[in-house]
């Protein structure tokens, strides 16, 4: 029975990955067709974070009355809405409007699903796990670029995902009687822990900085991702068509490493992977200001992407381990928050630079949010240390 569900939880990851890589490759050609401002991209990216942000604060209690079941397949069926409305979508209100579900559902299932397999399944299947997200992200640019090429519209390309999340909205519906089943049996549908409050959880020591930490890693995987096309457009004149396809090379990188990383999870630490992670990132950050040839530039969006792979996944993993398992609902849905503000805040702010600015600037803005990473994840490291 658990297997079955991690299968189920495996293939919602790859659903939520669907749609996060759709914005940044189609949004060369939606801003043209549209006529709104480039950092317009961010302030769609920022709507969907306000309803991810909303529906992570209230995971636990969603999953305490609901179950883990039901909630994900009304997430799933959010998402799939959303979809839809994406590719019926002419005008920008129009996208704005759509946002909203779309952030909704994909935080219902990160939240709660992450906690699920932190709780109960070994280390590395919580880097297969964001594997199976970056499959469904690596996939998109290349049904986007299709779209654009072949079907000669940038709907499209949200059609035929929207329409592949409807397919597994279906399964997810049909499985709820197998999340029951698992609960009756003694399994984990709902919390084992009492609600906390929002000022017992900042209280935990170290969960401030865990939760910042969260906030400026996701602000540079999402802002390095977002912006990868427009980067190639307009700094190294690429086509819009070329541009998608290759940004997808960000999310080949991630999806790559973090399958490798599944297994070194089985002999090292979640320490040693971030911190492992973090240098490979420098090291593809480097390769971005390299200013002879784009090659420089497109291997490090690869290196970037599978130092980004052990990160998310392995500081998921470690909460129950640092903060306890009876608060680690509470936390992980509060680090997701935090993480989708990250998402909310820092690409809109990197678009008003690339506007007003350069978009020559992505690998300085990159750089900055890295250091920060790198200096609060020693601090949670400690912080650790002391409570065990």
């Amino acid at each position: 029975m658990g297997s079955l569900l991690l299968a189920l939880i495996y293939v919602c990851f790859v659903s939520l990955g669907l749609p996060d890589s759709l914005l940044g490759s189609a949004w060369p050609v939606v801003q043209q067709q549209m006529g709104v401002p480039v950092w317009f991209a961010g302030l769609l990216s920022s709507i969907i974070c306000v309803g991810t942000v909303f529906s992570s604060l209230i995971s636990d209690r969603l999953l305490a009355k609901f179950g883990a079941g039901k909630v994900t397949a009304v997430s799933v069926a959010l998402t799939a809405l959303a979809l839809f409305g994406f590719s019926a979508s002419n005008k920008f209100w129009m996208l704005v409007v759509w946002s909203i579900p779309y952030g909704l559902g994909a935080g219902g299932v990160d939240a709660i699903l992450n906690n699920y397999v932190a709780l109960h399944y070994k280390p590395q299947h919580m880097s297969w796990l964001h594997c199976m997200w970056g499959v469904g992200a690596s996939a998109s640019p290349f049904v986007m670029s299709f779209a654009l090429v072949k079907l000669q519209s940038w709907n499209w390309g949200y059609l035929i995902v929207a329409i592949a999340q409807t397919v597994l909205c279906i399964g997810v519906f049909c499985s709820v009687p197998l999340w029951k089943k698992q609960h009756a049996d003694g399994g984990v549908d709902a919390p084992q822990h009492k609600a906390l409050s929002f000022k017992q959880i900042v209280e935990t020591r170290g969960a401030v900085a865990c939760f910042l930490l969260f906030f400026f890693y996701c602000a540079l995987e999402v802002t390095a991702s977002l912006w990868a096309s427009t980067y190639l457009v307009q700094q190294w004149s690429f086509s819009a068509e070329d541009a998608a396809s290759y940004a997808s090379m960000f999310y080949i990188g991630l999806t790559a490493g973090r399958f490798v990383n599944g297994f070194l999870a089985m002999k090292l630490s979640d320490k040693v992977l971030i911190r492992t992670g973090l240098v490979v990132i420098a090291v593809g950050t480097a390769l971005m200001f390299v200013p002879t040839h784009v090659a420089f530039a497109l291997v490090g969006m690869v290196v970037v992407g599978v130092g980004c792979a052990p990160v998310y996944p392995c500081i998921i993993h470690m909460t129950p381990s640092v903060f306890g398992k009876e608060k680690s609902q509470a936390m992980i849905g509060v680090q997701m928050a935090f993480a989708y503000v990250g998402f909310l805040v820092m690409p809109p702010l990197f678009g008003v630079m690339a506007e007003h600015l350069s978009v020559a600037l992505l690998p300085v803005f990159l750089a900055v949010i890295l250091a920060l990473v790198v200096a609060l994840h020693e601090v949670v490291v400690r912080s650790a240390k002391h409570q065990n």
